[in-house]
């Protein structure tokens, strides 16, 4: 039996050059109980409309509702039918567009232009890049794009068409997409038979610094494998694919203005199992939300002060220098830097307010070492110690360009970690969430103080998992399954 179905409002709606593809109407899908009952289904929803309450919306409704998979979700429905979604969309694909149709062979002499995506594919080979961007974030079968001149191009509409909308010649185009797009779908999904869960694991092939290396993910593939989940590595590209899987662990970067943080959202809004979860993202990458936090739960923390530029110099009264300075959303050591005296301050200061409002400053605290806390559902789970690079103040040298240079990292066994930077990283994490966590702590004659919570820790082979070894794949894996199995997903 077939995994995937194709749901019409009428049979005569799907032209004879379409055989061989299974096909329900729209009103028997509602109605029949064997789909309602057919598991791990795929329902391409082209009914003749998708209005609210109209059948063609009850189909995605129900679909969801039945745990199939289906496009356009009943949110990409609505996002289609609210101008302000579209205009925000229009904002974020605004250098896309004036690139693609800046491509078109001989330019656009007219202030409109229009054109088709059918899954995200074009007939215009210049604009398949944009097709894909608008697929991501209204993934819908067929769209009909309208952007208009203002001075610059601009996406002024998308709506939703229907297959009897097409010209012979544009259904010719939409089949053959259609045919690609379950053809990609059923090459993933062979090796799913017995598996419990499916989980994305986004992933970038090509940052310089991922927080998972190549040898890592195989391994998160291999624990998931044993106990019967698929992880299947994913890219930007396949976020209209998200809604497949059940759910997302994101192995890249994460920033707010990021499509991390989208992946996250649109992962929430699908009702997946999500790490690094929306929240935690919003919270662990913004440094100056951090030290409030930490302040007002009398978690121990470097002095720390958020600065203006009408305040700059009450630092001196609070923190003694030398001085360290840091934007708010800054990661993998990018954005901090250190102030010996009022003119590096001044200096270094200048800089960084071109690119906040708010800046931090730190009490410096030398230590040889920090420790990171791995935490996982609110108890430590991995401990390393990541030693200062060669010559400098922090575990990564980014220097004048290049590759940044790194310290050594060691791990070491939970019972080997002293009870209070234990203490101390797991009220901070908890006071994110229950979600995987990096707790950065230094040691100090003083006490062990906290540097900061990350959302999107690093577990590469070799390093973080020198102790646990598989073990450590398998605990998060197991956490998700314990997730997922809550939910009832």
């Amino acid at each position: 039996m077939s995994d995937h179905v194709i749901v019409v409002e009428k049979p005569s709606d799907w032209a004879a050059a379409y055989p061989g593809l299974p096909v329900v109407t729209a009103r028997d899908y509602v109605a029949s109980r064997e789909m309602a009952e057919r598991k791990r289904l795929r329902v391409i929803n082209l009914s003749g409309g998708y209005r609210y309450l109209s059948l063609g919306y009850y189909c995605s409704l129900l679909a969801e509702a039945r745990g199939h998979r289906v496009v356009p979700t009943v949110r990409t429905i609505q996002d289609l039918s609210q101008r302000a979604i579209i205009s925000l969309a229009a904002e974020e694909l605004e250098d896309p567009v004036q690139r693609a149709l800046a491509r078109l062979r001989g330019g656009l002499e007219s202030t409109a232009y229009e054109t088709l995506f059918f899954f995200g594919r074009c007939e215009a080979p210049e604009l398949h890049d944009l097709g894909r961007l608008v697929f991501e974030s209204f993934p819908c079968p067929i769209l009909k794009a309208e952007f208009r001149w203002r001075g610059t191009w601009r996406l002024h509409r998308l709506r939703p068409l229907a297959p009897t909308a097409l010209s012979p010649s544009e259904a010719s185009a939409f089949a053959a997409a259609l045919e690609r797009y379950l053809a990609r779908g059923a090459r993933r999904s062979r090796p799913r038979p017995s598996a419990r869960f499916d989980l994305a694991m986004l992933h970038d092939r090509g940052e310089l610094l991922p927080p998972s290396n190549e040898r890592a993910l195989r391994r998160f593939v291999q624990a998931g494998r044993a106990r019967g989940v698929n992880v299947e590595l994913i890219e930007r590209q396949d976020f209209g694919r998200l809604a497949e899987y059940d759910g997302l662990f994101i192995r890249e970067t994460t920033r707010i203005d990021h499509h991390t943080y989208r992946f996250a959202r649109k992962a929430e809004a699908e009702q997946m199992v999500v790490i690094d979860d929306p929240n935690s993202i919003l919270k662990c990458t913004n440094k100056v939300y951090l030290a409030e936090l930490l302040q007002a739960h009398k978690v121990p923390a470097p002095r720390t002060l958020v600065l203006r530029r009408d305040n700059l110099l009450e630092v001196e009264s609070v923190i003694p220098y030398p001085v360290v300075l840091k934007i708010p959303d800054g990661s993998f050591s990018r954005g901090v830097f250190k102030a010996a005296d009022r003119t590096e301050l001044e200096s270094i200061a200048g800089k960084l307010f071109a690119e906040s409002d708010l800046i931090l400053a730190q009490e410096f605290l030398y230590t040889p070492f920090d420790w990171r806390i791995g935490m996982l559902d609110r108890k430590p789970l991995y401990a390393c110690r990541y030693y200062m690079s060669r010559r400098h103040w922090q575990i990564l040298d980014h220097g004048a360009g290049g590759k940044p240079r790194e310290g050594a990292a060691k791990a070491f066994g939970i019972g080997e970690v002293p009870r209070e930077v234990l203490g101390a990283a797991t009220r901070a994490a908890n006071l994110i969430g229950d979600s995987l966590y990096g707790v950065d702590v230094k040691q100090t004659d003083a006490g062990a103080f906290v540097i900061e919570v990350n959302d999107n820790p690093s577990i590469d082979a070799g390093y973080e998992d020198a102790v646990l070894g598989d073990r450590l794949y398998e605990a998060i894996v197991d956490s998700f399954i314990g997730r997922l199995e809550r939910r009832g997903r």
